[in-house]
Protein backbone atom coordinates (compact mmCIF):
# COMPACT_ATOMS: atom_id res chain seq x y z
CA UNK A 1 0.00 0.00 0.00
CA UNK A 2 3.21 2.16 -0.04
CA UNK A 3 2.00 3.12 3.57
CA UNK A 4 4.99 4.76 6.25
CA UNK A 5 5.05 7.27 9.10
CA UNK A 6 4.93 9.75 7.06
CA UNK A 7 1.74 9.01 5.55
CA UNK A 8 -0.99 10.89 5.32
CA UNK A 9 -4.66 11.70 4.90
CA UNK A 10 -6.13 15.29 3.56
CA UNK A 11 -8.87 16.64 4.92
CA UNK A 12 -11.08 18.64 3.62
CA UNK A 13 -10.16 22.36 3.41
CA UNK A 14 -6.42 20.59 2.46
CA UNK A 15 -5.58 19.87 5.85
CA UNK A 16 -3.03 16.72 6.21
CA UNK A 17 -3.55 13.90 8.65
CA UNK A 18 -1.15 11.69 9.85
CA UNK A 19 -2.16 8.04 8.85
CA UNK A 20 -1.34 6.64 12.13
CA UNK A 21 -1.23 9.12 15.92
CA UNK A 22 -1.40 7.92 19.92
CA UNK A 23 -4.96 7.55 21.30
CA UNK A 24 -4.78 8.89 24.99
CA UNK A 25 -8.43 8.27 26.84
CA UNK A 26 -7.54 7.43 29.89
CA UNK A 27 -4.36 8.72 30.30
CA UNK A 28 -3.31 11.32 33.14
CA UNK A 29 -0.71 12.80 35.07
CA UNK A 30 2.92 12.12 34.21
CA UNK A 31 2.05 8.47 32.89
CA UNK A 32 0.47 10.87 30.05
CA UNK A 33 3.22 12.94 29.80
CA UNK A 34 5.58 10.32 29.47
CA UNK A 35 3.35 8.06 27.07
CA UNK A 36 3.01 11.11 24.76
CA UNK A 37 6.91 12.30 24.63
CA UNK A 38 7.63 8.75 23.62
CA UNK A 39 5.53 9.05 20.73
CA UNK A 40 7.10 11.39 19.93
CA UNK A 41 10.14 10.85 19.85
CA UNK A 42 9.41 7.29 18.58
CA UNK A 43 8.10 9.46 15.80
CA UNK A 44 4.12 9.92 15.86
CA UNK A 45 2.91 12.93 15.18
CA UNK A 46 -0.77 12.90 15.87
CA UNK A 47 -2.22 12.74 19.05
CA UNK A 48 -5.39 12.26 19.81
CA UNK A 49 -7.40 14.29 22.78
CA UNK A 50 -10.39 15.41 24.44
CA UNK A 51 -11.72 17.65 27.17
CA UNK A 52 -13.52 14.75 28.44
CA UNK A 53 -10.57 13.01 28.68
CA UNK A 54 -8.92 15.48 31.64
CA UNK A 55 -6.00 15.46 30.08
CA UNK A 56 -5.21 18.76 27.63
CA UNK A 57 -3.11 20.11 30.43
CA UNK A 58 -0.72 17.01 30.00
CA UNK A 59 -0.85 16.63 26.00
CA UNK A 60 0.11 20.30 25.93
CA UNK A 61 3.49 20.23 28.59
CA UNK A 62 4.26 16.94 26.83
CA UNK A 63 4.63 18.45 23.58
CA UNK A 64 6.50 21.64 24.37
CA UNK A 65 9.11 19.24 27.05
CA UNK A 66 9.40 17.06 24.04
CA UNK A 67 11.45 19.38 21.54
CA UNK A 68 9.27 19.01 18.80
CA UNK A 69 8.00 21.63 16.87
CA UNK A 70 4.06 22.41 17.33
CA UNK A 71 3.71 23.31 13.54
CA UNK A 72 4.81 19.38 13.41
CA UNK A 73 2.48 18.04 15.39
CA UNK A 74 -1.10 17.14 14.27
CA UNK A 75 -3.59 18.19 17.48
CA UNK A 76 -7.10 16.57 17.73
CA UNK A 77 -9.73 17.61 20.93
CA UNK A 78 -13.20 17.45 21.54
CA UNK A 79 -16.29 18.85 22.45
CA UNK A 80 -18.19 16.94 24.92
CA UNK A 81 -21.64 16.26 24.89
CA UNK A 82 -21.90 18.39 27.81
CA UNK A 83 -20.89 21.36 26.48
CA UNK A 84 -22.77 21.71 23.41
CA UNK A 85 -24.51 24.17 21.87
CA UNK A 86 -23.72 27.32 20.18
CA UNK A 87 -22.21 30.12 22.85
CA UNK A 88 -21.02 26.92 24.92
CA UNK A 89 -18.90 25.36 22.22
CA UNK A 90 -16.62 28.67 21.72
CA UNK A 91 -16.44 28.67 25.12
CA UNK A 92 -15.65 24.74 25.61
CA UNK A 93 -12.81 25.47 22.88
CA UNK A 94 -11.31 28.28 24.00
CA UNK A 95 -10.73 26.26 27.44
CA UNK A 96 -9.32 23.48 25.68
CA UNK A 97 -6.52 25.75 23.96
CA UNK A 98 -6.05 27.36 27.54
CA UNK A 99 -5.19 23.92 28.67
CA UNK A 100 -3.01 22.48 25.81
CA UNK A 101 -1.56 25.93 25.18
CA UNK A 102 -1.79 26.26 21.84
CA UNK A 103 -3.19 29.36 19.50
CA UNK A 104 -5.43 26.52 17.25
CA UNK A 105 -6.34 22.76 17.00
CA UNK A 106 -5.98 20.91 14.14
CA UNK A 107 -9.04 18.97 14.13
CA UNK A 108 -11.95 19.62 16.44
CA UNK A 109 -14.43 17.05 16.69
CA UNK A 110 -17.89 16.90 18.13
CA UNK A 111 -17.12 13.54 20.56
CA UNK A 112 -20.70 12.49 20.83
CA UNK A 113 -24.20 12.78 18.47
CA UNK A 114 -26.01 12.15 22.02
CA UNK A 115 -27.28 16.46 22.41
CA UNK A 116 -30.34 17.85 20.46
CA UNK A 117 -28.09 20.53 20.03
CA UNK A 118 -25.77 19.18 17.59
CA UNK A 119 -26.58 21.10 14.74
CA UNK A 120 -25.92 24.40 16.87
CA UNK A 121 -23.02 22.76 18.02
CA UNK A 122 -21.78 22.42 14.39
CA UNK A 123 -22.62 25.74 13.46
CA UNK A 124 -20.11 26.93 16.56
CA UNK A 125 -17.75 24.88 15.34
CA UNK A 126 -17.86 26.44 11.64
CA UNK A 127 -17.22 29.70 13.19
CA UNK A 128 -14.44 28.65 15.47
CA UNK A 129 -12.82 27.15 12.14
CA UNK A 130 -13.07 30.66 10.23
CA UNK A 131 -11.37 32.27 12.93
CA UNK A 132 -8.17 29.75 12.78
CA UNK A 133 -9.37 27.89 16.05
CA UNK A 134 -8.87 24.83 14.74
CA UNK A 135 -7.87 23.84 11.32
CA UNK A 136 -10.35 21.50 10.10
CA UNK A 137 -13.81 20.32 11.69
CA UNK A 138 -15.30 16.84 11.98
CA UNK A 139 -17.32 14.59 14.09
CA UNK A 140 -16.84 11.38 16.01
CA UNK A 141 -19.31 8.71 17.16
CA UNK A 142 -21.55 9.54 14.37
CA UNK A 143 -23.83 7.00 12.73
CA UNK A 144 -25.55 7.43 9.27
CA UNK A 145 -28.61 9.20 9.99
CA UNK A 146 -26.62 11.45 12.08
CA UNK A 147 -24.40 12.13 9.23
CA UNK A 148 -27.38 12.33 6.75
CA UNK A 149 -28.85 15.40 9.16
CA UNK A 150 -25.36 17.17 9.17
CA UNK A 151 -25.82 17.13 5.52
CA UNK A 152 -28.95 18.32 5.00
CA UNK A 153 -28.34 21.44 7.42
CA UNK A 154 -24.82 22.45 6.23
CA UNK A 155 -22.53 22.76 3.19
CA UNK A 156 -19.19 22.07 5.57
CA UNK A 157 -18.46 18.59 5.37
CA UNK A 158 -16.98 17.20 8.44
CA UNK A 159 -13.10 16.97 7.72
CA UNK A 160 -13.15 13.31 9.47
CA UNK A 161 -15.70 10.64 11.41
CA UNK A 162 -13.85 9.39 14.21
CA UNK A 163 -15.57 5.68 15.22
CA UNK A 164 -14.68 3.03 17.00
CA UNK A 165 -13.25 0.17 14.32
CA UNK A 166 -11.55 -3.16 14.49
CA UNK A 167 -12.37 -6.45 12.80
CA UNK A 168 -14.84 -7.81 15.54
CA UNK A 169 -17.13 -4.25 14.42
CA UNK A 170 -16.09 -2.97 11.16
CA UNK A 171 -19.31 -1.03 10.52
CA UNK A 172 -19.64 -1.16 7.19
CA UNK A 173 -22.60 1.15 6.42
CA UNK A 174 -20.69 3.98 7.91
CA UNK A 175 -17.76 3.47 6.73
CA UNK A 176 -19.15 3.18 3.42
CA UNK A 177 -21.31 6.34 3.60
CA UNK A 178 -18.57 8.44 4.52
CA UNK A 179 -16.41 6.86 2.05
CA UNK A 180 -18.82 7.88 -0.88
CA UNK A 181 -18.71 11.23 0.04
CA UNK A 182 -14.88 12.01 0.82
CA UNK A 183 -15.22 12.04 4.24
CA UNK A 184 -12.18 9.94 5.77
CA UNK A 185 -12.56 7.81 8.44
CA UNK A 186 -10.57 7.16 11.87
CA UNK A 187 -10.58 4.21 13.99
CA UNK A 188 -10.08 4.37 17.71
CA UNK A 189 -10.15 1.29 19.94
CA UNK A 190 -8.27 -0.52 16.89
CA UNK A 191 -7.11 -2.81 19.74
CA UNK A 192 -10.51 -3.63 20.87
CA UNK A 193 -9.41 -2.43 24.41
CA UNK A 194 -7.26 -5.47 24.85
CA UNK A 195 -10.05 -8.23 24.72
CA UNK A 196 -9.57 -9.43 21.59
CA UNK A 197 -5.89 -10.00 21.55
CA UNK A 198 -5.90 -13.52 22.29
CA UNK A 199 -8.51 -14.72 19.43
CA UNK A 200 -6.90 -17.34 18.15
CA UNK A 201 -7.33 -16.19 14.13
CA UNK A 202 -5.48 -13.23 14.98
CA UNK A 203 -3.04 -15.11 16.21
CA UNK A 204 -2.39 -17.50 13.74
CA UNK A 205 -2.05 -14.48 11.40
CA UNK A 206 0.55 -13.01 13.78
CA UNK A 207 2.64 -16.04 14.17
CA UNK A 208 2.68 -15.91 9.97
CA UNK A 209 3.77 -12.76 9.55
CA UNK A 210 6.10 -12.72 12.44
CA UNK A 211 4.60 -9.67 14.17
CA UNK A 212 2.23 -9.08 17.70
CA UNK A 213 -1.61 -9.46 17.35
CA UNK A 214 -1.07 -5.84 18.44
CA UNK A 215 0.62 -5.50 15.08
CA UNK A 216 -1.72 -7.19 13.37
CA UNK A 217 -4.83 -5.31 14.09
CA UNK A 218 -3.37 -2.10 13.81
CA UNK A 219 -1.91 -2.97 10.33
CA UNK A 220 -5.13 -4.17 9.37
CA UNK A 221 -6.77 -0.76 9.96
CA UNK A 222 -4.28 1.15 8.42
CA UNK A 223 -4.59 -1.38 4.80
CA UNK A 224 -8.25 -0.42 4.62
CA UNK A 225 -7.44 3.11 4.58
CA UNK A 226 -8.63 4.21 7.94
CA UNK A 227 -6.29 6.81 10.34
CA UNK A 228 -5.59 5.02 13.37
CA UNK A 229 -5.12 5.89 16.93
CA UNK A 230 -4.06 2.89 19.09
CA UNK A 231 -3.78 3.54 22.66
CA UNK A 232 -0.89 2.73 24.91
CA UNK A 233 1.06 4.23 28.23
CA UNK A 234 3.58 1.66 27.65
CA UNK A 235 6.49 2.56 26.27
CA UNK A 236 7.28 -0.82 24.80
CA UNK A 237 4.12 -1.24 23.01
CA UNK A 238 4.00 2.56 21.96
CA UNK A 239 6.93 1.55 20.01
CA UNK A 240 5.21 -1.75 19.23
CA UNK A 241 2.45 -0.14 17.74
CA UNK A 242 4.59 2.12 15.38
CA UNK A 243 6.61 -1.00 14.06
CA UNK A 244 3.96 -1.59 11.47
CA UNK A 245 5.18 0.12 8.03
CA UNK A 246 7.71 -2.85 7.57
CA UNK A 247 5.26 -5.66 5.94
CA UNK A 248 1.73 -6.08 4.92
CA UNK A 249 -1.22 -8.45 5.11
CA UNK A 250 -2.12 -10.55 2.66
CA UNK A 251 -5.38 -10.63 0.80
CA UNK A 252 -6.29 -13.74 2.64
CA UNK A 253 -4.86 -12.59 5.93
CA UNK A 254 -7.24 -9.71 5.14
CA UNK A 255 -10.22 -11.75 4.74
CA UNK A 256 -9.64 -13.97 7.42
CA UNK A 257 -9.55 -11.14 9.42
CA UNK A 258 -12.94 -9.25 7.78
CA UNK A 259 -15.16 -12.61 8.45
CA UNK A 260 -14.16 -11.62 12.47
CA UNK A 261 -16.83 -9.34 12.27
CA UNK A 262 -19.22 -9.24 15.26
CA UNK A 263 -20.64 -6.31 15.80
CA UNK A 264 -18.80 -6.31 19.05
CA UNK A 265 -18.45 -2.42 20.58
CA UNK A 266 -15.97 -2.45 23.50
CA UNK A 267 -16.52 1.41 23.88
CA UNK A 268 -19.67 3.61 23.51
CA UNK A 269 -22.46 2.37 20.88
CA UNK A 270 -24.22 5.06 18.96
CA UNK A 271 -26.28 3.24 16.88
CA UNK A 272 -29.55 3.83 18.42
CA UNK A 273 -29.04 7.26 19.43
CA UNK A 274 -31.82 9.77 18.18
Amino acid sequence: MGLSLESSVELWGGVKMPVLGLGTAGMSGRACIAAVREALRVGYRLIDTASRYGNEEEIGEALRESGVAREEVFITTKVAGTEQGYARTVKACEGSLRRLGFDFVDLYLIHWPGNRKRLETWKSMETLFALGKTRAIGVSNYMVHHLEELRGASSTPPATNQIELSPFLQQRDVVSYCRERSIPVEAYSPLTRGRRLGDSMIGRIAARNGRTPAQILVRWSLQHGFVTIPKSVHPERIRENVEVFDFTLSSDDMRALDALERGLHFDWDPTNVP
